[in-house]
This record gives structure tokens, C-alpha cells and sequence, in this order.
């Protein structure tokens, strides 16, 4: 395998995460909903950790794709 076809190879993988952090936005979002919609006074204080969840999923997700496209172009 030469070089680009490997360096392709690894930017497709690295691309995988972009993905998988929208599944894990949405486990976050329907994590907190459920919580919410069975104790609906804790969903106030709970809505903090959300957007820490959300967050962190979407960083993760950011810097895959910030990966694959430096194994694009670089």
C-alpha cells in the first residue's frame, strides 16, 4: 500500500468519529429528555451537565474531523 492510498485510509477512519459524536449528541439529548419527562423539577438542575455532555460529544466529533481533513490536505 503506497502512501496516499494509506493516508486516504486513515482520513476515512478518522471521519467515522464526525459520526459517531452525532450519535452520542443524540444519547445525550434523549438521555436528559427521559430524565426530564420522569422527574420534571430536576430537569432545571440538570440542564447544566447537558450542555457539558453536549459539548464534549461535539469536541470529540470536531477533532476527527479537524484530523481527517489535515490527513487530506497535509
Amino acid at each position: 500500500m503506497d502512501a496516499e492510498a494509506a493516508k486516504l485510509l486513515g482520513a476515512g477512519f478518522a471521519a467515522i468519529g464526525a459520526g459517531l459524536a452525532a450519535i452520542g449528541v443524540g444519547i445525550v439529548f434523549g438521555n436528559f429528555l427521559e430524565g426530564a419527562l420522569r422527574n420534571p423539577g430536576a430537569a432545571d438542575g440538570q440542564q447544566g451537565r447537558l450542555f457539558i455532555g453536549f459539548a464534549a460529544a461535539e469536541l470529540l466529533g470536531l477533532l476527527s474531523f479537524v484530523v481527517a481533513m489535515l490527513l487530506i490536505f497535509k
